[in-house]
């Protein structure tokens, strides 16, 4: 494989020495700025052979480097390995940006090369930005690295399907009414969306062309009195097209989007999100046209999940409590736990959540035996993945799609026998977790106000973790879903918490070589009431799990720390009881006991 990434990278160097390009750029993802991607986009592992799924390559005629961050650092640095390729650690303080780089090494008038289509306008402009200083040039026609990738995948189109009427409320029509108001206000007569959750939302609409991710390749033009989607038409029922239709919305073909870019009129002012929008998208507009740059409006609209989505979400999350619940039975039963090994764990537990009613996962399920769990998104293969052995820990991050709604949980199971170390952190994450799936905060509180109750506990003892603490999640959409989540870093601004916004709760501690932890529980924001300090909010834990009580120091938590423990699993066995086999039923109940 190494020999085959050497080959590649010298075949790239060919091709941009023939366009005369200096520096070549490869950044992960799509033509629409998605997290997860298809086979056709993972431009990234074809010519490095990193598997992560956060990462941007740099290459020139003498070098390579990728930069990623904190969750890849060891899974990149042993990926990486005999390829020729610098990983670049980003985020820490010796590791340069991709903007800095680019300026240091591309030479004076030099050519900066990338495919347009799938660098978003943010990560274009900031690239041109620095190497302003070096009179550099760009070329953002050419996909290079399409162009020696004699096998690649062609992109998928499946069929679409419609979630239940009485789950989405609200019409594709009226949705549309709302972005084109807020497009209004900004003085914009159009506005281009290229997210494909965010198309899927506001039409009420979900596919499987993404992995993980209900969503259909498609691009959204609105306009004052139209709308327009681009899709495969060919994938398109009579039902669907029917729908879409009747919600005002006209039908084109997705491989014509550009030229419909390009034939706006020269006078309009375009919106469009800097994040999720191409920057060949802009390029294409006619001349003479203007741009204004901010969020989409849907971001915001679709992150507060209405009454019949929260009631359905909590359907959900019962389902899939059952599945793990029935998991962590097996698992904490099984005569032989070295007979197992991460995949077939996982694979066990990937069965229980389509029994079910899971249609697919909400990404690859994580299933980390001791020192792997230290790698923050590990990912296990069959052909080298560790056995299970009667001691430690295993780290399982995992999820399913539902009609009714998405989830992602993390639970750290004891196999065995602990280690005071294991026993301490686990403790310390675990105490951090529960303060802020117990906070009460008033209305305009953001997650950078609430991330240092997460992370407190361990940064007592001068410990932390290199991820956010929590994300937002779409309804029955992407796992991962802006713009609420908890950071604490200026770099990353989150809006204030509304009651139905959807949010992970996940500290970690990480200890290289040893052993990993992370417990994640997804949370709705409701209301907490109101007095004369003004409106005050809370959340509600949705997903329904126990957490391991072999693996906790009662000693080290606080008084009002063990009374939130205990309220959880109370709350969790009243939630599933009903729902168990009897012995599966019987073992909850001692697991949720108060401690």
């Amino acid at each position: 494989m190494k020999q085959e990434i050497c080959g590649r990278l010298a075949a790239l160097r060919k091709k941009m020495a023939e366009a005369g390009v200096d520096i070549y750029v490869v950044p992960m993802g799509d033509f629409h700025g998605s997290e997860y991607i298809s086979d056709h986009f993972r431009t990234v592992r074809f010519l490095t052979g990193f598997t992560g799924s956060a990462a941007t390559v740099a290459v020139t005629q003498e070098d390579a480097w990728l930069w990623t961050d904190g969750r890849y650092f060891l899974q990149a640095e042993q990926q990486l390995e005999g390829t020729g390729v610098t990983l670049m650690r980003a985020g820490l303080p010796e590791t340069p940006s991709v903007p800095d780089h680019l300026a240091a090494q591309l030479p004076e008038s030099g050519t900066l090369g990338f495919d347009g289509r799938v660098v978003m306008l943010r990560e274009a402009d900031a690239w041109q930005k620095a190497i302003q200083k070096k009179q550099g040039k760009l070329l953002v026609t050419r996909d290079l690295v399409g162009e020696i990738w004699d096998d690649r995948p062609a992109m998928a189109f499946g069929p679409l399907f419609d979630l239940p009427r009485e789950i989405y409320e609200e019409e594709a029509a009226a949705k549309i009414a709302r972005v084109r108001a807020e497009m209004e206000k900004q003085g914009c007569s159009a506005h281009i969306i290229s997210a494909l959750d965010e198309i899927a939302w506001l039409l009420n609409l979900r596919g499987r062309d993404v992995d993980c991710n209900p969503v259909f390749f498609s691009y959204m033009l609105i306009g004052r009195e139209s709308a327009k989607v681009f899709l495969k038409q060919s994938v398109l029922s009579d039902e669907i097209r029917g729908r879409i239709e009747a919600q005002g919305a006209e039908i084109g073909e997705y491989a014509e989007f550009l030229a419909a870019v390009s034939g706006l009129p020269a006078d309009s002012t375009v919106l469009l999100d800097p994040s999720r929008t191409g920057s060949a998208v802009r390029a294409a507009l006619p001349e003479g046209s203007k741009v204004k740059l901010a969020a989409d409006p849907a971001v915001k609209f679709k992150s507060v999940k209405n009454a019949s989505e929260q009631k359905a979400l909590r359907e959900s999350h019962r389902r899939d409590g059952v599945a793990m619940v029935r998991f962590l039975y097996w698992l904490k039963h099984h005569p032989d736990v070295s007979e197992l090994t991460e995949v077939t764990a996982a694979e066990h537990l990937d069965l229980l959540r389509t029994e079910m009613g899971a249609f697919e996962l909400s990404f690859g399920t994580i299933s980390a035996y001791g020192s792997n769990g230290a790698i923050v998104h590990y990912g296990p293969r069959k052909e080298n993945c560790a056995r299970l052995a009667p001691k430690g820990f295993l780290l399982v991050d995992s999820g399913g799609q539902y009609l009714t709604g998405t989830t992602d949980i993390t639970r750290t199971i004891a196999l065995g026998p602990l280690s005071y170390e294991e026993k301490h952190y686990f403790t310390a994450v675990l105490r951090g977790h529960l303060r802020l799936q117990g906070a009460i905060f008033p209305k305009g509180c953001t997650g950078q106000n609430l991330d240092i109750l997460a992370r407190g506990p361990l940064w007592e003892e001068r410990r932390d973790y290199r991820h956010g603490t929590g994300h937002g999640v779409g309804f029955c959409l992407n796992v991962h879903e802006g713009p609420n989540s908890f950071r604490w870093q200026p770099a990353f601004p989150t809006p204030a918490f509304e009651p139905g916004m959807v949010t992970t709760d996940e500290p970690g501690y990480y200890q290289t070589g040893d052993f990993g932890i992370r417990i994640e529980n997804e949370l709705l924001c409701v209301s907490a009431g109101e007095d004369g300090y003004g409106d005050f909010l809370k959340f509600e834990p949705l997903t329904l799990c126990p957490i391991d009580r072999d693996a906790i120091l009662k000693e080290e938590m606080d008084a009002s720390e063990i009374r939130l423990l205990n309220e959880y699993h109370a709350f969790v066995w009243e939630r599933l009881k009903d729902s168990l086999p009897a012995p599966v039923a019987a073992w909850l109940r001692e697991e949720t006991r108060p401690l």
